[in-house]
């Protein structure tokens, strides 16, 4: 599932392909990805609108539109965007597109259909709705620790709770806690903070490298950080083989000898 850097490069791609675009008409091919209302609704909504902004938090994308309300593009699995002109040229498993004025196209695929899109009247009541915590590229170090202080979860599922830190998600956390020799079972609240300061610090250092290389989650350029990822594989002279796992209910990657278990 792409994760924020993945989110990031979508964005760079909306904003190339319809900022400052106005709507001509939106058509609907799978009114199942709108989940607030029908396609029908959805399409007399944008109708006329512009694309003025553009705003992501963690895993999710707002396209701003010139009424100041949002589009949320939640992208699932498997969601993408396309731009194109000519019809020939739409994506196989396209669900919608906008058509703007100046001809071109821009459509949403999504083979699996795990994309969720909702049209938001006010966007801070949905953040708030939704408790979507704070970007994990926004976050400073001293409120990382502060919301880490005492937790009885593991690591791990500290930093995939979206509640908490909106935007790692399973590889990115196995390749932070990798890089900080930290086993992704400790228990959060028995790291110290130094550690945490540490993991705090190689998070936001991996997200921002993965945001410069546009990062795509279909992509083989990730491997730069987690070729390691490989069971039974044997990354470090002076350690164990990679074991796989289950922590917080997610399929992990650790090696062991390398990275420390906290209790």
């Amino acid at each position: 599932m792409p994760e924020l850097p993945e989110v990031n490069t979508f964005k760079l791609y909306l904003e190339r392909h319809g900022l400052n675009n106005k709507i001509k008409k939106v058509k609907v091919l799978d009114d199942k990805i709108i989940r607030n209302m029908t396609g029908k609704r959805f399409a007399q909504k944008l109708k006329g609108r512009t694309i003025a902004g553009t705003y992501r938090r963690g895993k999710y994308l707002f396209a701003i539109l010139d009424n100041n309300h949002h589009v949320l593009l939640h992208f699932g699995m498997t969601g993408d965007l396309v731009s194109y002109q000519d019809a020939t040229e739409s994506p196989k498993h396209e669900r919608f597109h906008f058509e703007f004025e100046n001809g071109k196209k821009l459509g949403f695929n999504c083979p699996r259909k795990f994309a969720r899109i909702l049209y938001l009247d006010d966007l801070e009541d949905y953040l708030a709705e939704s408790q979507l915590g704070e970007d994990a590229l926004e976050i400073s170090k001293k409120d990382f620790i502060e919301k880490a202080k005492g937790k009885k979860v593991s690591i791990k599922g500290f930093l995939l709770n979206q509640k908490i830190l909106a935007g790692v998600g399973n590889l990115y956390a196995d390749a932070i806690l990798y890089l900080c020799k930290i086993h992704p079972a400790s228990r959060t609240g028995a790291l110290s903070k130094v550690q945490l300061g540490k993991i705090h610090k190689e998070m936001q250092i991996m997200l921002q490298n993965a945001i410069d290389r546009y990062a795509t989650y279909r992509s083989t350029d990730s491997a730069w950080f987690w070729d390691w990822r490989v069971e039974g594989n044997k990354p470090k002279k002076n350690a164990g083989l990679v074991q796989v796992t289950k922590v917080a209910g997610r399929t992990t990657y650790h090696c062991e000898g390398w990275q420390v278990l906290y209790h």
